[in-house]
Parts: C-alpha cells; sequence; structure tokens
C-alpha cells in the first residue's frame, strides 16, 4: 500500500509539471478605460495579445489599439479596432520590447494580457474571431 502511494503521488507530481510546462504564462497585463499608451513590456516570440473591452455605449464607443516597439515609436501591428463590446486574441512571431498605444472613447474598460507561449502552443494556435456582445 505505502508503494502504491509512492508512485500515486510522483505520478501526480510529474503530470502537473508537465501541464504546467505547456501552458502560456503571463508576462504582463494592462487595464484602463481611457487613452493612454502603457508601460513597455518584453517579450520572446512567440507570444499573444488577449484583449477585451466592456462599454455601455455599443455603435458609439470606439477602441483602437496598436502596437509599437518601444525604442522607436515604430508601428508594428494592429491589435484591435472595435466599436463593440468584444473581446479576442492575437499571435505575436516577434521578439522585442513594445508598448500598447490605446485610444478609447466612451469605453468602460478595456484590459490587455501579454502571455508567453511555447512553440508547440503557437503552432496550435488557431486566430480567435472577435466577440461581439
Amino acid at each position: 500500500m505505502n508503494r502504491f502511494l509512492v508512485s500515486f503521488t510522483i505520478i501526480i507530481t510529474l503530470c502537473c509539471f508537465s501541464s504546467a510546462a505547456y501552458s502560456k504564462q503571463l508576462i504582463r497585463e494592462f487595464k484602463g478605460s481611457s487613452s493612454k499608451t502603457t508601460a513597455e513590456f518584453e517579450a520572446r516570440a512567440p507570444w499573444i495579445i488577449d484583449w477585451r473591452v466592456t462599454g455601455d455605449y455599443p455603435g458609439q464607443m470606439a477602441l483602437n489599439v496598436n502596437l509599437v516597439k518601444a525604442k522607436t515609436g515604430e508601428y508594428a501591428g494592429k491589435v484591435t479596432t472595435t466599436k463593440y463590446v468584444s473581446d479576442g486574441v492575437r499571435l505575436i512571431d516577434e521578439s522585442g520590447t513594445f508598448q500598447f498605444q490605446v485610444d478609447a472613447t466612451l469605453i468602460r474598460g478595456w484590459t490587455l494580457r501579454v502571455e508567453q507561449l511555447t512553440r508547440q502552443e503557437a503552432e496550435l494556435y488557431k486566430p480567435k474571431e472577435p466577440y461581439q456582445r
């Protein structure tokens, strides 16, 4: 019986560590309700931006989020542009130091999560169409 418990504990521990090795890891999270340029963050390819926006005026509100290179301010890509309560995910396959430029009008709140992926996770990635509520 004692050997069974030891074996069971080892198996559970290995399962926990192996699943943790293949799960996305939070690098940085930004939240707000108005326009701003976020603090710099560093990310290694591949990584994702998981974004959400809430508001009370669908069709009248506006959110535009761009990714820029922190040192130069060079445009690195659009994250989202929406006038509705929505969310989505964008895969980035470039390493560097970045910032978000957020333009927000009549927004209750926005969230931008930067999450590190493994190469295996990135290969399984399927773009998520923005969900509008």
